[in-house]
């Protein structure tokens, strides 16, 4: 994800690096994704991870010390205000779902050109890139907020301009809460910013076609979508939208089969087409998990260790 003012800064990889401006075009199909292969090493970090996680399940009160560690790990408002400075821009706080989850100033997406000409905004959007590897050519993630209306057109031209052939929502649109069991109100918990039923749709000079939408069977929502300046005589570019509108806030889901097939249909896509776009709501807890899937070392590739046969 994004790097965020709740925490110290995350590894960010340089904005300046791109995917080539021709990549080959990406091509998805609703089906289902083959099974990932794992490694003798990575297999090796699938046992450790599982004997970790067991031998942490009897020490319940560290892991409540861990928890108050990381609460106390908050960056400070001066330093917030000292890293965060073009989110912190008066100009560009409008663009912030929360003034609290920022990005860095040294790994932030940099839209150029950007719909926002006021110099002092200096193509802001609340996004970071994030390296999962040093020997990568390019940033593996994109980390971002759910987007706002007003910055929808921002959004996809992140998209465009850094070719992200994938983009992994873990909400809902909207939740319907009950109050008193008799009174219901739905809360907006991401703008819809790719249009949830099939057909085209404009923002500003960018259009958004849906080519297919499938549910899977682990409520998975697949659209595969093209991606297009107006009077662009290039071809569009493809984009594989994945959703998983079952993730809870707050929480995490039940088991691993979401995450497992998400794993498995993101980690098939080549590095060199583009970044992977990743957003939640707010973009913390969700995407810096999902984003560790793809370390070899994180205990995520547990998974599909010691998951059912």
């Amino acid at each position: 994800m994004a790097a965020t003012s709740a925490g110290k800064p995350l590894s960010g990889a340089s904005p300046t690096l791109s995917p080539s401006p021709n990549p080959k075009p990406s091509t998805f199909s609703p089906d289902s994704p083959p099974p990932l292969i794992i490694s003798s090493d990575q297999l090796r970090h699938c046992t450790d991870a599982l004997k970790a996680f067991q031998e942490k399940l009897q020490m319940p009160q560290q892991i409540r010390n861990e928890f108050f560690i990381l609460q106390a790990n908050r960056m400070s408002p001066s330093e917030m205000k000292s890293r965060c400075s073009v989110a912190l821009d008066s100009v560009n706080c409008s663009k912030n779902r929360y003034g609290d989850v920022l990005p860095f100033d040294k790994n932030r997406v940099v839209l150029n050109p950007c719909k926002d000409y006021r110099p002092s905004a200096r193509g802001y959007i609340n996004a970071s890139f994030i390296e999962t590897s040093s020997s990568e050519s390019i940033s593996r993630f994109i980390a971002t907020q759910g987007p706002l209306p007003h910055t929808f057109e921002d959004f996809w031209e992140m998209i465009i301009q850094n070719r992200c052939p994938v983009i992994l929502m873990l909400t809902r649109l909207v939740d319907n809460f009950k109050v008193l069991n008799c009174i219901q109100f739905q809360m907006v918990k991401c703008g819809d910013y790719f249009q949830a039923e099939d057909g085209p749709r404009e923002f500003g000079n960018i259009c958004i076609a849906t080519k297919w939408i499938k549910t899977t069977d682990t409520a998975i929502v697949l659209r595969h979508l093209e991606v297009n300046y107006k009077d662009s005589e290039e071809p569009p570019l493809s984009v594989l939208h994945i959703q998983y509108p079952e993730w809870p806030d707050h929480g995490v889901p039940k088991d691993s089969l979401a995450v497992r097939e998400i794993l498995k249909r993101t980690y098939s896509v080549s590095p060199t087409l583009g970044s992977i776009v990743v957003h939640c709501r707010y973009w913390e807890n969700r995407n810096l998990l999902h984003n560790s899937q793809y370390n070899p070392k994180s205990p995520s590739w547990g998974y599909d260790c010691f998951r059912p046969r």
